[in-house]
């Protein structure tokens, strides 16, 4: 098991990503970085970021950022929402709409992704990933 956020899960999802070739066709032409902002709530108790930097079907970073790391995209939401979103109980692009998450740049390109999204998510659910409780 693999503790969520960290480095090594971090590297894992890399991994996993760059391995993953339905992903790798749905987002050959996707190209842009990520902050994946977990915000403290009930359950964890301080703000990780984890950049992701994805360039046509692959990851080329990922990495626990700090707050002076700069990206095309921000993804922000609270730990219990991420927590869903990686054991599928909770759609990203769902959340979004629904206000659970906090996107920064431009939403038409993301929403232009949804199968790319989906497959992030699809990718970080095969981790055998350990939450706070």
């Amino acid at each position: 098991m693999t503790r969520f956020p960290s480095e090594e899960w971090t590297k894992k999802f890399k991994e996993a990503l760059n391995q993953n070739k339905t992903y790798e066709e749905v987002a050959k032409d996707w190209e842009g970085d990520f902050l994946f902002i977990i915000s403290p709530d009930d359950s964890y108790k301080k703000e990780t970021i984890l950049y992701i930097d994805l360039w046509h079907g692959k990851c080329r970073q990922a990495k626990i950022a700090d707050k002076n790391q700069k990206a095309a995209f921000t993804f922000k939401g609270p730990y219990s929402n991420w927590k869903k979103v990686i054991n599928k109980e909770l759609d990203p692009i769902r959340g979004l709409i629904r206000g659970m998450f906090i996107l920064e740049g431009d939403s038409k390109v993301i929403l232009d992704q949804t199968k790319a999204a989906q497959e992030l998510v699809n990718t970080a659910s095969c981790i055998q990933t350990e939450f706070e409780e």
